[in-house]
Order: structure tokens, then sequence, then C-alpha cells
């Protein structure tokens, strides 16, 4: 007998067949036991008709609880009402009995859910929402693969922080004094470019903002990309490229579980180049005049960004912030007071998913800009000298993995969207 996935049932349809999994939910009518079986790659249901089986399957069945482990075999029918398919069992082995499951169907708390986390990661939505994400981190190397971008693997401890030491995880390096856990990989991969020209890297990084709000993590998945000979522009077209792509190849693979998180597929289909465009101090005097409160030198609320994409169907830069609020490391224009970078906002509220900007090629300005900012001039020595050997325009961007699964999935608590949350209040499991 042929083993199988339950992917696969339809290519073996009226065939005897073996599958592997687990019980996520069943039922009897007393003649006939309805099981409902997952093995990773899909969901089927299969049937035991207790007219057809011998009596000791029938006895295994009634042995059966939630998430018990089994191996199942029999005929690959078609559901007579749905585009589904079934397994017409003719013998059952269970592999384990699962004792009583903690998750039952009545609704649990949050609280409870993330406690039991390693449990809930096998939930239908659980599972749609980690396969978008599988689907996104492979879309997003294929992309820059694709446009001639190699990977860089950065550091996770530093000896330096990207945009100061107030939101960084501090511990003690040896007898070398402090270090901290990456906030970014920017600045070590910014030395790539002169290497490689086009340049990513993918991996955790960590920010100790006391913050709870359903956008914030503590550790989280970034993809930093850099650029040599790019500027502001053309940054913000790469991004917008990137997006689109991503977006058709979850709409593309994953019609199963978006259809499991009942995400409204409209507002993904209409995500078409070219985005929404507006300067920082255009979107202060719409905000103002929406009701906020936001001054020219302020960051973005998530309130902000909500109303400023409430009548977009596409993201929305938000380009050309105060020089004064944002990184050392940017460009700025001839005014030097307005730096050449841009936030992209989702629509559907779902807030900010990419920071990018152009970066400062010169050494004497960011120089400047280093002691401005009163960080120390021997810690990013090494960041100078990329600009003293062959120094070139360049740009990058980062990508929030939790924030774009989030949007997509239609997920509006980032927490759901990593396997094992990290948060201010939370480290287990």
């Amino acid at each position: 007998m042929t083993k199988i996935t339950i992917n696969k049932a339809p290519e073996f349809l009226g065939q005897e067949a073996l599958i592997k999994g687990w019980v996520y939910n069943f039922r009897s009518s007393g003649s006939l036991y309805f099981l409902q079986i997952r093995d990773g790659l899909g969901f089927i249901q299969a049937i035991v008709n207790k007219a057809e089986v011998s009596a000791k399957v029938w006895q295994e069945c009634e042995k059966i609880t939630l998430e018990s482990s089994v191996e199942l075999s029999g005929k690959i029918s078609k559901h007579p009402k749905k585009e589904e398919y079934e397994l017409q069992v003719a013998e059952i082995k269970i592999v384990q009995i699962s004792q009583e499951y903690p998750i039952g169907k009545k609704d649990h708390g949050p609280d409870f859910l993330l406690d039991n986390r390693h449990l809930w990661l096998r939930s239908g939505k659980q599972w749609a929402i980690q396969r978008i994400r599988n689907t996104v981190i492979n879309a997003i190397y294929e992309f820059l693969n694709k446009g001639g971008y190699i990977k860089i693997d950065s550091p996770i401890l530093t000896p330096n922080a990207c945009e100061g030491t107030t939101t960084l995880f501090e511990l003690e390096y040896f007898d070398l004094g402090k270090a901290y856990l990456a906030q970014s990989g920017q600045l070590y991969i910014e030395a790539a470019i002169f290497s490689h020209g086009k340049v990513f890297d993918f991996g955790p990084v960590f920010r100790a903002e006391k913050s709870k709000t359903r956008r914030h993590l503590t550790e989280f998945w970034m993809m930093d990309a850099e650029a040599a000979f790019v500027e502001h522009e053309e940054n913000m077209k790469i991004q917008e490229e990137l997006i689109c792509f991503v977006i058709q190849k979850v709409l593309a693979e994953n019609a199963k579980e978006l259809e499991i998180l009942e995400r409204d597929l409209e507002p993904l289909k209409k995500i078409k180049a070219p985005f929404g465009r507006i300067t920082h101090a255009e979107a202060v005097k719409k905000l103002n005049k929406l009701g906020s409160d936001i001054k020219a030198d302020d960051d973005l609320g998530g309130d902000d960004e909500t109303l400023l994409t409430q009548d977009s169907e596409v993201p929305i830069f938000v380009e050309k912030w105060p020089a004064a609020i944002k990184a050392f490391y940017m460009k700025c224009d001839k005014s030097d007071k307005i730096a050449l970078c841009d936030d992209l906002i989702a629509p559907e509220g779902f807030g900010e998913i990419i920071g990018g900007s152009q970066r400062e090629d010169d050494y004497d300005t960011l120089l400047k800009r280093i002691k401005e900012q009163k960080l120390s001039v021997p810690d990013f020595q090494w960041y100078l000298d990329l600009r003293k050997y062959g120094s070139v325009p360049h740009s990058g961007f980062g990508v929030g993995l939790e924030r774009l699964v989030g949007w997509i999935s239609g997920t509006h608590h980032v927490r759901e969207t990593i396997p094992f949350p990290r948060m201010i209040n939370r480290i287990r499991p």
C-alpha cells in the first residue's frame, strides 16, 4: 500500500492509501466515526463505517482521543458535495493515545493560549499563519536573489548600538566590557556592499522597548537589504516591488491557509504599484485635520498610521522626515534638515512594515552626525572607514517579518505571527 501525504490525496482518487497523522477532531453517529486528520501538509476526513470494518478496528476507533497519533489505511474518495477528499478507512493503527488535551473547543483567553503555545501551534489558524510566514520568507529570498542580492550574515552580539542604547538588551562580554543584542544588522551589511554591490541579511533582532502594543515584540525577525549606487527614489521602488511580489506569492500558494483564516482577499488583490506617497510634513498636516495632535517633529503613532491609510487601498510611503528625529546614518537633502528616508505603512490598520533610507556617504558629514547625537566616535570608526575607501551613494531598508505576515494573513496581533513570541511580560515557553 502506498503511503501518501494528505495534500496528494486527489492524485490517488479511488486507490488504496496509507496516511499517518494526528486526530484533531472526531465525532460518532453510533455506526460511523468521522475522524479529522492532520498530517502537517493538509487536512482530511477519515470515515470509519462499523458495518465495513472488523470489530478490532472499531474497538481501536473507540479508544481515540484528541491529538492521538494514528496510521490509517483505506480508499481515497471524493466528498459528494464539496471539493474535498476523504479516506474510507479499512485499517487503523494507533501510534499513541493522547492524554486529555488541554486546548478544547471552548474559548480560551490569550494568556492560557500563550502559556500553551507549544500546543496552540497545532490549531488550524496557527498552522495557516505559520505556513504563510514560510511563504513570505521564501518569497523575500526569491525576490532578492533574482535581483542580484546575496545574503551576508550580520552578528547578533554587537559592541555598540545602531540607533542608541536606550532600547537594547545589554550584557557583559567577558573581559571586553559591555555588549548588546543586535537591534539591526544594517551597519554590518553596509560594509559588504563594497564587495558585493547588493546584500541582505535575515535574522532575529532585539528591542528592549517597554511596549505592550499589538505591534511590538522584544524578539522578532528582520530582513535588512543594502545596495550600492541606489538613491532614495530607487530605494522606495525596490521596496514597492518586493511587497507586490510577496503578496502575489501568498495569493498563489496559500489559498487554503487564507481561507482557514477567513482573510478577505479583495484588499490583497488590490495591492499594485505605485503605492501612495506623502512627506512627513504633509502627513502631519493631514493628521491634524483628521483630529490627531501630532506635532511637526513627532514620530507617527499607531493611530496616526491607521488614519493615514484609512482611505487608501495600497500602502503609503511617508518620506522625507525631520532629520532631528531620525538615525545618524540617514542622508539629508540639501537643507540638511530633512532625511531622505521612508516608512512604508500598510493599509487596513496594520501600520509600518518597512523602514528605509538613503545612507550618508560623506565621511565628514557622518562624523558630524555621530558627534551631534553624542555617540562614541571610536565605536563607529569602522563604520566611518567605509566612507574613506571608495564611498558611493547607497540605500537600504528593513522589513519587519511579523508585521508583514500579520498584514497579509489578517492577524492583528504580531504575537500570533511568530512561533514563540517574546514580549516584555513573556519569556515562556
